[in-house]
């Protein structure tokens, strides 16, 4: 249990930001040797580090999470050498991009130490993740840090006891290093709040970093954490991992521990939120959702489904190859993709088609805009009363996506007891539907856009529909980095807007704008098919070449 912020504090908004700010930068400076300020920020930060960072640090601080666990479980790199690598390239991605909460330098070269001892005592790795730094969200809870979910007013909130899942990761062998920012009420596909700031994308700083989970998309877009964890409801994860070239999951809920968070809405059971990975290699989130499955979670967490992760494969094998059927979705019928996504999805699908053992169909939308007024009227089911008197409390200004999705959105009401049954019923109703329209269509999973753009203008994310469609179905979500935005991804001049929400969408595009930025497909499956899906990705990337560095 979080102690209770005080409410008669006289402290102003401003002076708490300050004092976080100055926390935050005081842990920047005790990381050594120390990284020089820069005297201008460049639109690309993604060049950067090398003109700053040693050849052994870029080298490991660009490693596959797996090979450098590999490397650290035998002894050929030191969990110390890793650590110091990566609290580096942190406070060099702080300083270019606006992503850190706060760094935890001594803390994690002193638990580096200890694993660096053990290895040498007694000739094996503590656990699976031995010696590997991990980034988190701020939200999580830390043990004796503060934990403010993005709310100036709840400064003062100190957990008690770790998280569950860092329980686990550590148990397992791995370094806590870093911890990343998050938006005003953790409602955002951005990620700025009265703490902090704006977080910017490493690729292009006019571009959101996406959100909720933005502070770790960034670190892990600019390499300064190569594993990370972040929480979805509505696309938090996902909407980073795109937004930076990144792959995250979003799991099936009730897989992956949620014991020790602070949030606003955290007994709510309509809607649920889940944790999950956000990592530079799908080994990465392989390796992540394995140990925590692994660890057997539900034994602490009785919420949780006892369903171990499966390694066997999901799909038929003929002739050495595996037989899936893929469908494609295009369009939600909503809000149509910019011309980046349209082509990088149908450039995929035909290539697709090609790789032996694998059927590409297109997938139709099912009420897709109904799907969205459901899950926007059960968010905030007390009518966004916990958001608005956390704000309140202390006089902060409202960020422009906290009024987007808390006073512009019509469908936030304060709900009574038969009116949230009925939206629960409508919610039931509509899975039992899509489930049947899945199974109609026969495919085994489906590739989708992650939104309806690559990463939008900062306080431009306002469309949740291609994240949030499946919160609403629990279905688990992978994000695979596919391309880039291109120069003649032209403007389609001719396209008549079908709505609102998609006039808005279109007329945010040109390519000028969007320069640089990463391109990302979802790759979806149905509930507690994580397996599936991640199996699913793999074959496509062994067969395609993919990620989308070599991949346009």
């Amino acid at each position: 249990m979080l102690p209770s912020p005080s409410s008669k504090s006289l402290e102003s908004w401003q002076t708490i930001a300050k004092r976080t700010q100055q926390h935050r930068d005081a842990t920047l400076a005790a990381v050594e040797p120390p990284i020089p300020d820069l005297p201008e920020l460049p639109l690309d930060s993604t060049p950067v580090p090398k003109t700053i960072l040693t050849p052994e640090e870029l080298s490991i601080t660009e490693s596959d999470p797996v090979d450098l666990l590999s490397k650290l479980s035998s002894g050929n790199l030191s969990s110390a050498t890793v650590t110091n690598a990566f609290l580096r390239r942190a406070t060099l991605a702080q300083k270019l991009v606006n992503c850190i909460t706060e760094l935890m330098p001594q803390a994690a070269l002193e638990r580096a130490a200890y694993l660096d001892a053990y290895l040498k005592e007694h000739g094996k790795p503590i656990g699976p993740l031995h010696g590997l730094p991990i980034s988190i969200k701020e939200m999580i809870n830390v043990k004796d840090h503060t934990c403010n979910a993005g709310f100036i007013s709840w400064s003062d909130r100190i957990a008690t006891s770790n998280a569950h899942i860092l329980d686990i990761l550590l148990a397992a062998g791995c370094v806590l290093y870093a911890r990343t920012t998050q938006p005003q009420t953790l409602m955002h596909l951005e990620t700025s709040s009265n703490y902090f700031g704006t977080t910017h994308n490493p690729f292009n700083r006019n571009l959101t970093s996406g959100g909720s989970s933005g502070g770790e998309g960034a670190l892990l877009g600019m390499r300064g954490s190569c594993l990370g964890i972040g929480t979805d409801i509505g696309g938090s994860i996902r909407s980073p991992a795109a937004n930076n070239g990144l792959w995250g999951l979003r799991p099936t809920s009730n897989r992956l521990p949620m014991q020790g968070m602070t949030a606003t809405m955290l007994s709510a059971e309509h809607i649920l939120a889940v944790i999950g990975p956000l990592s530079t290699s799908l080994a990465g989130v392989k390796v992540f959702m394995k140990t925590l499955i692994d660890a057997q979670p539900w034994i602490r967490e009785p919420s949780l489904v006892p369903l171990p992760w499966k390694t066997e494969s999901q799909f038929p094998i003929k002739g050495g190859n595996k037989t899936l059927k893929i469908g494609v979705l295009t369009d939600d019928g909503v809000v149509r993709p910019h011309p980046p996504v349209l082509r990088a999805l149908t450039s995929l699908a035909s290539k697709l088609a090609s790789v032996p053992g694998v059927e590409v169909v297109p997938f139709t939308p099912l009420k897709h805009d109904l799907a969205w007024s459901i899950i926007s009227s059960l968010y905030f089911a007390d009518g966004g009363a916990e958001e608005k008197a956390a704000i309140a409390a202390s006089g902060e200004p409202w960020r422009p996506l906290s009024n987007f999705i808390l006073k512009e959105n019509p469908n936030v009401k304060s709900l009574s007891i038969a009116g949230m049954w009925d939206l629960t019923a409508k919610r039931d109703a509509y899975r039992e539907e899509y489930a049947a329209h899945w199974r109609e269509s026969g495919i085994d999973v489906l590739f989708c856009p992650v939104g309806p753009g690559a990463a939008p203008p900062i306080d431009c994310a306002r469309y949740w529909g291609y994240t949030a469609q499946w919160n609403l179905l629990d279905y688990p979500a992978l994000i695979a980095p596919v391309s880039k935005v291109l120069a003649d991804d032209v403007v389609d001049k001719g396209y008549v807007p079908r709505n609102e929400q998609d006039r808005y969408n279109h007329e945010l595009y040109s390519p000028e704008k969007y320069v640089n930025a990463p391109v990302s497909v979802q790759v979806v499956g149905r509930r507690y098919e994580d397996e599936k899906v991640v199996e699913a990705m793999e074959y496509v990337q062994e067969k395609l070449g993919l990620p989308w560095a070599k991949y346009v």
